[in-house]
């Protein structure tokens, strides 16, 4: 690979590209943090459909993806918008109304997975959910799994400790790696080839962007290579991962994203009660994602006032001032 590759795209390109009906994604973030919002919102005005998501522990943008009609199967831990929905609505309606096809599993096991995909082994053990019927409550139907050759056979197997009891544990769960076709992250920079440099916790950013086929990575700060290679240390993602590079500022707006800017209490609180109601569901998409065309439209309908009131603060990396309740 050319390591001078130009992989910078206008976002609307990149979703159009790499983003397929029925294909295999995952977004990255962790509830309130990083999640790639702009991505997501051109992913829903594209009307992209049938999408098999994974999420480790999600918030707004797994929310609006499922309240869009976007998601038709789902594999996740948790999701949940803070304070505003401590579960996410869109979600759990969709659930309650069988309206997509899930599995649940844990945050640990999650992150395993993820991380089997990316070390290319076909699963890693752990001792998270025994005891549970998380290993007894299966989402997906024999027949379904048959049907899609992306989807694992079976959700989990409890299989014997191959050293006995060595580590104090009779038995392990063994969780099977996920490959997405494609995993979309937001970070704070990123250089023309991909390369990216996360400030904060990364989540399981990481290991989903090495997991995956191709990653789109929206960036707040396209920088040059020369600034990353600074301190070559602080980088987590090499560009050979990278398949796609949108500049998008605010590409996190509304959750947060450190040393930039905070995630929005008074927008979620305001998404989370158009979620409940069908007619004001309606009206919130018809105004922040129909009918705007771009993410740059989408931040004008927030206003400039949204804006500054999340930005970080220099010392500490998120807004000190904010009211969170």
């Amino acid at each position: 690979m050319n390591n001078d590759t130009d992989k910078t795209m206008p976002l609307a390109e990149a979703v159009t590209r790499f983003v397929k009906t029925g294909a295999h994604i995952s977004i990255g973030g962790f509830t309130l943090n990083r999640n790639p919002m702009a991505a997501v919102y051109e992913i829903i005005r594209q009307k992209i459909t049938g999408l098999h998501l994974y999420a480790h522990s999600n918030g707004t943008g797994l929310d609006e993806l499922v309240g869009a009609g976007c998601i038709s199967r789902l594999e996740i831990a948790y999701g949940g918008n803070g304070k505003a929905a401590p579960t996410c609505i869109r979600f759990a309606r969709a659930i309650q109304n069988n309206e997509i096809q899930f599995e649940d599993y844990s945050n640990y096991m999650m992150s395993l997975r993820f991380m089997a995909g990316a070390m290319g082994v076909p699963f890693l053990p752990t001792l998270s959910g025994l005891g549970s019927d998380m290993l007894t409550t299966w989402g997906f139907s024999e027949s379904m799994r048959l049907s899609d050759p992306k989807i694992v056979d079976r959700k989990l197997a409890v299989v014997d400790n191959p050293f006995g009891n060595w580590g104090g544990a009779k038995k392990v769960v063994a969780v099977p790696a996920i490959n997405p076709d494609v995993t979309i992250i937001h970070v704070q920079k990123a250089d023309h080839m991909g390369t990216c440099r996360i400030q904060g916790l990364t989540f399981a950013d990481v290991e989903q962007a090495k997991a995956s086929r191709h990653v789109i990575v929206t960036c707040e700060q396209l920088v040059e290579k020369a600034v990353l290679r600074e301190n070559p240390d602080m980088n987590q993602i090499p560009f050979i991962h990278v398949s796609a590079v949108c500049h998008v500022p605010f590409g996190g707006y509304p959750t947060a994203v450190y040393g930039h800017y905070d995630y929005d209490a008074q927008y979620l609180k305001q998404f989370a009660a158009a979620a409940r109601d069908e007619a004001a569901f309606t009206a919130y998409q018809d105004r922040f994602i129909f009918g705007v065309d771009s993410h740059g439209q989408f931040l004008e309908q927030v206003g400039k006032d949204r804006l500054e009131a999340v930005a970080a603060d220099p010392r500490t990396g998120y807004s000190v001032n904010m009211k969170r309740d």
